[in-house]
């Protein structure tokens, strides 16, 4: 709380050195941020990647396979409508000019049954092509007149159709135009199949005729396109999820890293600080106690001119020593043990012994006590605590003003008793310092009240909060604990014994 002057107090050697200690150090979050969102990035675009693709080559071979299927036994059923020898297959009727090798075949059956199969061919839906090929690669019918008689030569896809007696399907964007047997009757717009269907004899042992079809499956590549936006979607939120919820965990990790980074500072600071402290406190206390022992003695005897010089040493001395007992009890290890402890009591017996400095500074205390569960902390740091707030509040109003307490419970398990003054406040920079050791405001102050302050409340799973406005005054929170029914009841039944 602001004080009438300030006094500017050196800064631990520690903190000095946690400076360039931190700018060098590894900054976890950031590269795990930065890392993670890298690899997975990479990561979901690969499995989208594979995905549609895995989508689209799936159903273009289940398309090609049921197309297959379905010009089979439509040549199958055109020879049996025709009532051709079953010996007979739509492979052997499809060339004319093989006709003559077939004399156990009606010629008017064989060339209807052939007309009847190819006008089935032709309507296909979503056709943009049908080309029919003979044993030489010889193109004997198509639905685009220009290509009958065309010899189609060095086409991999059907010499392997040919060979491997298996049906062959390939997918493409956009028309090659160096391929002649691509002359599509109209352009496709996104997507076209193309697929050879090897035509059989009966016992299927050679192929006689090859099928090749091509059409643009319109109702397919909407349902390719849907999958596609669904997958990637899928995957797009997938690894925003899993980045953000590796990204919140690591955050947590940070912080809690940081804070433990800072706490184990702390903590050596005040190791080092302690252990020097309390040899000087030793070597002082005795020299001290024999100075205030001889300047009373000596203010017996004393001149009345020499009294106030020897009641400046006697408040001199009590002040040393008052900083000494400040230093030891700051730096005093805080005892983990927690007891139940009544705020509202604490909070009494404060103002009791304040009381005369309260009248004597002309300050208004509002207070309206609340009915307030018992909260986890010791009775002894607990008064401490209280003792240093409002001795720092009165100190900030010499000249009077308005002393506010409020107790009240922001949510279930905790107590948050506030304490405000109408003092000369703090400035942004004050505030960012105030709870730093060693560090005070106060003309022959020492700068550990509020850092202890804050040290104990954070020990006993709470906290502290201070905001403050220069000439407006300073408003400290205190956030406890609440201690549960067992604890409670075991510290009243213990009272009671």
């Amino acid at each position: 709380m602001q004080l009438p002057e300030q006094q500017k107090v050196p800064a631990p050697a520690s903190s000095a050195a946690e400076g360039p200690c931190k700018r060098g150090q590894f900054n976890l979050l950031r590269w795990f941020s930065l890392g993670s969102f890298l690899i997975i990035a990479a990561v979901a675009l690969g499995l989208g990647y594979i995905s549609t693709r895995f989508v689209v080559t799936e159903s273009i071979e289940r398309d090609s396979m049921l197309t297959a299927q379905f010009i089979q036994a439509i040549g199958d059923a055109e020879i049996r409508h025709a009532w051709i020898s079953p010996k007979r297959t739509m492979g052997e009727m499809l060339d004319p000019r093989q006709d003559a090798l077939y004399p156990d075949v009606n010629p008017a059956s064989r060339a209807a049954s052939r007309i009847e199969f190819l006008d089935h061919v032709e309507h296909l839906p979503d056709i943009l092509l049908a080309n029919v090929y003979a044993l030489d690669r010889t193109i004997v019918w198509s639905t685009n007149p220009e290509m009958i008689g065309m010899r189609i030569e060095d086409d991999d896809e059907l010499n392997e159709s040919f060979e491997m007696k298996t049906l062959v399907s390939t997918s493409y964007h956009e028309i090659d135009e160096e391929r002649p047997e691509q002359k599509l009757l109209r352009e496709p717009e996104y997507l076209f199949i193309e697929n050879y269907i090897p035509m059989f004899n009966a016992d299927k042992s050679k192929v006689m005729a090859m099928v090749e079809i091509y059409k643009e499956p319109v109702d397919l590549v909407e349902r390719i396109q849907r999958g596609f936006k669904a997958i990637w979607m899928a995957t797009v939120l997938g690894g925003a999820a899993i980045y953000l919820g590796l990204f919140w965990i690591v955050r947590r990790a940070a912080m809690l890293l940081e804070s433990q980074q800072k706490q184990l500072i702390a903590n050596e600071t005040f190791v080092a600080l302690g252990e020097m402290s309390s040899a000087v406190a030793h070597s002082l206390r005795n020299p001290l106690a024999n100075i205030r022992s001889s300047a009373e003695l000596a203010q017996e005897i004393a001149s009345q001119s020499a009294q106030k010089n020897i009641g400046d040493i006697i408040n001199q001395v009590d002040r040393m020593s008052r900083w000494v007992r400040e230093l030891l009890v700051s730096l005093r290890p805080v005892n983990d043990d927690y007891e139940t402890v009544d705020l509202l009591l604490a909070i009494d017996d404060t103002l009791s012994a304040f009381d005369p400095q309260i009248k004597r500074s002309n300050i208004a205390v509002q207070f309206t006590p609340q009915p307030c569960p018992p909260v986890v902390s010791q009775q002894v740091l607990l008064t401490q605590i209280l003792n240093s707030l409002f001795a720092n509040a009165l100190e900030a109003m010499p000249k009077g003003g308005t002393l506010t307490i409020e107790i009240e419970q922001p949510q279930p398990g905790h107590v948050r008793m506030t304490l405000s003054d109408t003092g000369k406040g703090m400035s942004q920079q004050q505030q960012q310092m105030v709870f730093k050791p060693f560090f005070t405001t106060k003309t022959g102050g020492l700068g550990v009240g509020l850092a202890l302050v804050k040290r104990i409340m954070e020990r006993f799973e709470g906290s502290v909060e201070l905001t403050s406005q220069e000439q407006e005054g300073t408003r400290v929170s205190l956030n406890f604990k609440v201690a549960t029914g067992g604890e409670y009841g075991a510290q009243h039944i213990a009272g009671r014994g």
